[in-house]
């Protein structure tokens, strides 16, 4: 790995980390805060486009960039898991799971129609 994409990596995270605060406020103010619908546009979203990249078949260093630094900076497997936390701490438990089953299989859905896009260009 050369210092090139070391150096990626870390602009790429930083893009991709400012994207999710930007999509995730943009979201959760049109949407409201009764629900974290600002992480699921996020996480979903990032489902779609990683299964993209892992179709799209890209070599090692093109992979890591797109699919490690841009992707996984921008979605949020902790705050995901915070916000449900935080819902069944507040007695919202059928929020929580709707968070949860949603969550998860709108994610896996999403990043296999993102990878039978790819596959196919």
């Amino acid at each position: 790995m050369t210092v090139l994409v070391w150096v990626g990596v870390g602009v790429l995270g930083g893009f991709g980390a400012v994207l999710r605060f930007v999509v995730d406020g943009a979201v959760a103010t049109k949407m409201g805060r009764s629900f974290p619908f600002g992480t699921f546009a996020v996480n979903i979203s990032g489902a779609v486009v990683l299964g993209f990249v892992a179709g799209l078949a890209l070599h090692h260093d093109q992979n890591l960039l797109a699919g490690t630094a841009v992707i996984g900076s921008y979605t949020t497997f902790s705050t995901w898991m915070f916000e449900t936390q935080r819902l069944s701490e507040e007695r919202q438990l059928s929020t929580a799971a709707v968070n949860v089953v949603v969550s998860v299989v709108l994610g896996v859905l999403a990043a296999a129609a993102g990878q039978w896009i790819g596959v196919r260009l």
